[in-house]
């Protein structure tokens, strides 16, 4: 039975609310915590379940069976809602009735206390079969403990089983892989979600265990360099969850982690996310590098029979060792150190056996890593050339460098080569849109950009921006403009020389500019061009910032980019191109239509209704499909237009919104180009939407009443409370219009409320840019008086807080 100390205050009669009391003073004490409260827990249980069997069996007559405590409550690490395993071990000699009365007296207390229990009764040999039968079975024997009664039961069968596991290794061990496999492709990579399962998530606490089992193998070891202190981080969050939530969760769920960090004496839920991925960061790494091993010794196990046949007996030979660079070998599908290379000397050699491995697509060797972590010589400041070439040339072998970057980053040696690095390290990002920590997406970004480098001049800028661009989110402020500096520092530190400093700089500052400007701003305004190229100075900068924003779009996540956005911001490009090259910004002048859109406008024009088109084909990248309406130039339509696609439950992705004139015709038509998808279910019909849309216009449709029975038809979910919508009147973009940008989160009837109240204040809509990411949207409106001029400041000022007060 498990020794605890200092546990006398809690000390639990035989009954259930004895336990319950002494429990509850435990878990509210707030001087013990971690490992001493779980295991005084675990303590705590094995008294009163002694108790309970002591007297059970006594009343029974049972003789020869123990309690037996498995997995985690084996290793004695319960948390306050962790349920119980418990093994009833027999030596089946037993009345059945006796056994079944001492069972229920065991486990009805359990049941009653509310407390989850997984429970069986078993002999020995029952419990080997059953084992060899259900590998889950057989982890948690491998930590199987003596609670109450013959402890000689146990020890027989845990030799037996602990026997097994080794012999059958080479089996059980890809078995066990495959698992981890499974449950990682299911839960996802804990160190990357804002909402992470600390149980089942990749790198998270089922991972630590299965670590566990392959070292009780004999087979393989994890390396143990922080993996103890990782895993107590993990249940030490684990329990804080339960106490805030009251609940056997193991679900990191945003409302919740504010709690959690407080009841862990943190900041805020960012520093408890940090330490929490940093944590399942070094459980993965553990991860990969111990079931490399595996396979690396069950191949050459496999192999060893073949080879004494081949070789007459004879041991097999050394494993070849083929060069890769200076230093640097591939020696049994890894790369090494060779022999004679020596670390302490050589301070570029960390950085050259990163390059050759990524080139290589091989993975790097633990032990190396570890050397030049400990033997390793400083690089000088600023680095030499070949530093600096190694660090590109890993940054552009692609998807290689990803796995050796996090080898190189476990073991120190990102931060001591860039010492900035650690503000971003595990740092984790709220926007939904983001699929990494800030520098996995960073990493990812220039395995992006290494695929776009035949596109630019300078290939090397293209990259170390691509490092760089998210730098900032470290420090305070707008993480463009305080990752300036930082990248001109890091910069001139690698080796560039003051120009390319001054180039990276630019790069980083205004990284979001051509994908902001082109989603959110009027192309066809002179003023919009003339700020890019001013900002951006030269063809050159522009071309490796265009090659940027794709590789950070496309290593944000699914929804930052696609074929749309691409031919927006190629556009752009286009157009500014033209400005450095000395032209001048196209005045604008109408839209000339596309022959659809000439078609629905003449429709249009002749029936004075609205005519649309619902295209379901759509790129691969694309979310949700185009749809395109033409209406006679009329007051009202964009509420009207956005108030019908919420009623019928489509979600506005993008949207533009442009009055064209056709040649030769009288009049104007608003064509309104919505990029939309279902919020589930199919697509409504093409027609409904038309004969909804003209009944709004024609005031026989009360759109605003529909929404607001709908929304009270079905309230909101409870979840985080998000900022509130921010409008801003933003200067100095165009000439020819004021330009509004709201920020909100994307809401049902969201760009009808704006509609609705700029068609309150009777300005006019002269182009509408609407982009939405994940939970938020940002539109971007130019609207001018009735007759088609700029607001003044105090009248732009009014607009925006009457479109915020409609939206709050």
């Amino acid at each position: 039975m498990t020794s605890v100390e200092d546990t006398t205050d809690h000390t639990a009669d035989s009954g259930p609310s004895g336990y319950a009391a002494a429990r509850l003073r435990l878990l509210q004490e707030e001087s013990r915590s971690g490992p001493s409260r779980r295991s005084a827990l675990a303590g705590l249980t094995d008294e009163w379940l002694n108790a309970l069997f002591t007297t059970a069996a006594r009343e029974t007559g049972v003789r020869g069976a123990t309690l037996v405590a498995v997995g985690g409550y084996g290793r004695a690490e319960l948390s306050p809602r962790s349920d119980l395993d418990l093994l009833l071990l027999h030596d089946g000699k037993a009345e059945p009735r006796a056994l079944g009365a001492l069972a229920d007296r065991l486990w009805y207390p359990v049941w009653d206390l509310g407390v989850a229990l997984d429970h069986s009764v078993r002999t020995p040999g029952e419990a080997r079969r059953t084992a060899a039968e259900d590998l889950k079975v057989h982890l948690g024997l491998l930590d199987a403990r003596t609670v109450a009664g013959d402890a000689g039961l146990l020890a027989g069968l845990r030799t037996s089983v602990l026997a097994d596991w080794r012999n059958q290794a080479p089996k059980r061990l890809p078995e066990l892989h495959s698992l981890c496999r499974e449950r990682a492709e299911r839960a996802g990579e804990l160190r990357f979600l804002l909402e992470p399962d600390l149980k089942e998530a990749r790198g998270g606490l089922r991972d630590a265990t299965a670590l566990r089992a392959v070292a009780a193998s004999w087979l393989a070891d994890a390396p143990r360099e922080g993996l103890a202190e990782a895993r107590r981080r993990l249940l030490d969050a684990r329990d804080a969850l339960h106490l805030v939530t009251g609940r056997a969760t193991d679900r990191l769920s945003l409302q919740e982690q504010d709690q959690v960090a407080a009841q862990l004496g943190l900041l805020d839920a960012d520093a408890l996310l940090r330490e929490v991925y940093e944590a399942a960061r070094v459980v993965a790494y553990a991860g990969d590098v111990t079931w490399r091993e595996v396979g690396r010794v069950l191949r050459a196990r496999a192999a060893r029979p073949r080879l004494r046949g081949l070789l007459g007996g004879r041991g097999a030979p050394a494993a070849a060792r083929a060069p890769l660079a200076e230093g640097v070998v591939e020696s049994d599908g890894e790369a090494v150190l060779a022999l004679a290379a020596r670390p302490d000397r050589d301070a570029v050699l960390a950085l050259r056996l990163a390059a050759a491995a990524a080139q290589a697509g091989l993975p790097v060797s633990p032990h190396a890593v570890r050397r030049l972590a400990q033997q390793g010589k400083a690089l000088p400041v600023p680095w030499p050339a070949e530093a600096r070439e190694q660090l590109l040339t890993l940054l552009g072998a692609g998807e290689p460098t990803v796995a050796v970057w996090e080898a190189m980053e476990a073991e120190g040696l990102i931060t001591r080569l860039l010492p900035d690095w650690e503000r971003v390290r595990c740092r984790p990002q709220r926007n939904p849109v983001h699929t990494w920590t800030v520098d996995r997406h960073l990493i990812e970004t220039a395995v992006r950009a290494a695929a776009l480098t035949r596109r630019v001049g300078r290939p090397d800028l293209l990259l170390m921006a691509a490092l760089l661009h998210d730098i900032g989110k470290g420090w305070p402020g707008d993480h463009s403009v305080a990752g300036e500096t930082i990248a001109r520092d890091v910069a001139a530190r690698v080796g560039f020389d003051a120009r390319d400093v001054a180039v990276l700089g630019a790069l980083v500052r205004h990284h979001l500019l051509l994908i902001d400007t082109a989603t959110r701003r009027d192309l066809d305004d002179p003023a919009t061009v003339r700020s890019v190229a001013e900002a951006v100075g030269s063809v050159g900068t522009l071309e490796i910032l265009h090659a940027l924003t794709e590789a950070d779009a496309l290593a944000t996540g699914p929804a930052a980019w696609s074929t749309w956005r691409g031919s927006l911001v190629a556009d752009l490009v286009a157009r500014v191109a033209a400005v450095l090259r000395g032209a001048a910004p196209a005045e604008r002048e109408p839209e000339i239509p596309s022959a659809e859109q000439e078609r629905l406008a003449v429709e249009a024009l002749r029936t004075r209704e609205p005519v649309l088109a619902l295209h379901a084909r759509q790129e691969e990248d694309a979310v949700g499909v185009e749809l395109v309406v033409a209406v006679p130039d009329q007051p009202g339509v964009l509420p009207a237009a956005a108030g019908v696609l919420a009623l019928h439950r489509l979600t506005v992705r993008a949207a533009d919104l442009r009055s064209v004139e056709l040649p030769d015709r009288l009049g104007e038509v608003l064509v309104l180009r919505w990029r939309v998808a279902a919020e589930y279910g199919a697509l409504p019909e093409a027609a409904r939407l038309r004969t909804d849309l003209v009944r709004a216009l024609d005031g026989s449709l009360d759109v605003p009443a529909k929404l607001a029975d709908r929304e009270a038809a079905y309230p909101r979910r409870r979840g985080v409370v998000p900022p509130p919508p921010r409008v801003t009147v933003v200067p100095d973009v165009s000439s020819l219009a004021t330009v509004l940008e709201v920020r909100a989160p994307d809401a049902v009837g969201l760009l009808h409320r704006i509609g609705r109240a700029l068609e309150s204040a009777g300005v006019r809509v002269r182009s509408a840019h609407v982009s939405t990411l994940g939970a938020n949207a940002v539109d971007t409106l130019y609207v001018t008086t009735p007759e088609g001029k700029p607001l003044d400041p105090a009248q732009a000022t009014a607009l925006a807080a009457s479109v915020a007060a409609a939206l709050s």
